[in-house]
């Protein structure tokens, strides 16, 4: 399974990124997390169905200091990543 999330709320300045690298590599998903330009945070993800659900109950909660306002999921083709990185876009 593969999903893109926009990530809104306070989400940016409060190591989002951080967090979501350590959740996909404790969950095996792989893909990326970006900051948007709008304030929003980008998640491009894919892996099993049970991790991948596991990952995204993580991402609506987010780290400590975040406020997660709005999690948009959209369905994406698998794209054969190999890690889970931090981009910038």
């Amino acid at each position: 399974m593969a999903r893109e999330w926009v990530v809104t709320g306070r989400v940016q300045g409060v190591g989002f990124r951080a967090f979501t690298v350590q959740c996909a590599r404790t969950y095996g998903v792989l893909g990326w997390v970006a900051n948007r330009r709008d304030g929003s945070v980008v998640v491009t993800a894919e892996g099993e169905t049970g991790p991948m659900r596991a990952f995204e109950a993580r991402l609506r909660r987010g780290p400590t200091m975040a406020r997660v306002d709005q999690l948009e999921e959209i369905e994406r083709e698998p794209a054969g990543y190999t890690d889970f990185q931090i981009r910038v876009v």
